[in-house]
């Protein structure tokens, strides 16, 4: 009989996004199931032919304490009567509510997974808050991967998680990437640049994410409007779903003809193809797949330098950094980009050879097994 491994998401964007290849290969050896809230509007009714079962249990990302402690009851009796001998829980909610279940109900291996910290935007007493959970969290989990070596530092100087609890699989990501699926595809690019009525002239700067405060996208827009004013041929590329009404605070902001918000896609690698550079000005982030991505398809990244992208470029090679929060710094750095053709190139070049080498979706597979098959051994 296979050991039984249960997956537990908030939303099941989180497992169609991160780990359907994981699915896959540990299916091979194990039987893998998923928790999820299967009402999330993002994506209902998600299934997976190498999953056991897709159980619904309605785990809210929003603090809401009714809701919360209803869906900690429903997964106990969930987990009680299914025997699990490892569970695996993803973002802050669902690693709460799911590692105090599988600590109530005695699963031997519960393994949390680090994927940024909502804290570390706030202040005060909230902050401390947050920060108190996330070490109940790990107080109850027998295992922490963390996805990236800076993150984990930072888990470390905030006395989140000691060094001897807690590891990075690779050079990080949850999952890396198909490196074919994103790739240069020229044709593409020349077929929905002209679909979206950019010229030959225009120079796209991007944004590929979701639109929302941490994100960082207004010091993007506040930094594009200067360079918009200098270089007219600049343009901005927005893609992703909209969080916070920050549509509207762009539209205000910038003249037409100058952006496009093209809203949600389920082709980032096409819609990738299209940026001269690709654009992450993040106030926090766990990792920056995006970042992975975008350079697996040629283009030159520019970033924060917020802590969880330290790993996800090189700088100077495969992208330029700018700091956080600092408007004046995205605009000279995009300045920099604009002007020299020659640097663009070696940084989508370099970019490329550097996924290659590191966040192969079958390096971290490959991983993941070798991770889950010594858990299991022990």
């Amino acid at each position: 009989m296979k050991k039984k491994i249960c997956f537990i998401v908030s939303t099941p964007y989180t497992a169609k996004a991160f780990l359907e290849n994981h699915f896959e290969v540990l299916s091979e050896h194990y039987d893998v199931y998923l928790v999820a809230n299967l009402d999330d509007p993002e994506i209902k009714n998600y299934s997976n032919k190498y999953l056991q079962e897709v159980k619904h249990i309605p785990i809210y990302r929003k603090i809401s304490l009714l809701k919360d402690i209803k869906a900690l009851f429903l997964l106990i009796r969930y987990l009680n009567k299914s025997n699990f001998d490892i569970t695996t829980t993803f973002t802050p909610k669902a690693g709460l509510i799911g590692i105090l279940a599988s600590k109530i109900v005695g699963v031997k291996k519960r393994v949390y997974f680090f994927t940024g910290q909502v804290w570390h935007t706030k202040k005060g007493v909230f902050k401390k808050f947050l920060m108190t959970l996330d070490k109940f969290v790990v107080a109850l989990s027998t295992d922490i991967i963390v996805d990236g070596q800076p993150q984990r530092n930072f888990l470390i100087e905030n006395k989140i998680i000691k060094p001897n609890r807690s590891i990075v699989l690779g050079k990080g990501t949850i999952s890396g990437i198909d490196i074919s699926r994103f790739s240069l595809k020229n044709e593409i690019r020349e077929k929905i640049r002209s679909e979206l009525n950019y010229s030959q002239e225009d120079f796209v700067f991007m944004f590929l994410g979701r639109l929302n405060t941490d994100k960082g996208i207004m010091d993007l827009v506040q930094a594009f409007k200067k360079i918009n004013a200098k270089y007219p041929e600049a343009k901005l590329l927005v893609i992703g779903p909209d969080e916070e009404n920050i549509s509207a605070k762009i539209i205000a902001e910038l003249d037409r003809g100058t952006y496009i918000l093209y809203g949600s896609t389920d082709k980032p690698e096409n819609l990738m193809q299209v940026g001269d550079v690709f654009c992450l000005p993040s106030h926090r982030e766990a990792f920056g797949l995006s970042i992975i991505e975008a350079s697996a398809c040629g283009r030159p990244i520019l970033c924060s330098d917020t802590y969880g992208l330290k790993d996800t470029i090189i700088e100077n090679v495969t992208g330029l950094r700018h700091k956080a929060h600092d408007v004046d710094s995205i605009y000279k750095q995009m300045e920099v980009l604009i002007k020299d053709s020659a640097l663009r190139q070696n940084l989508g070049i370099n970019g490329r050879k550097y996924v290659e080498e590191h966040f192969s979706k079958n390096i971290l597979t490959g991983l993941w097994l070798k991770y889950y098959n010594s858990l299991l051994k022990n």
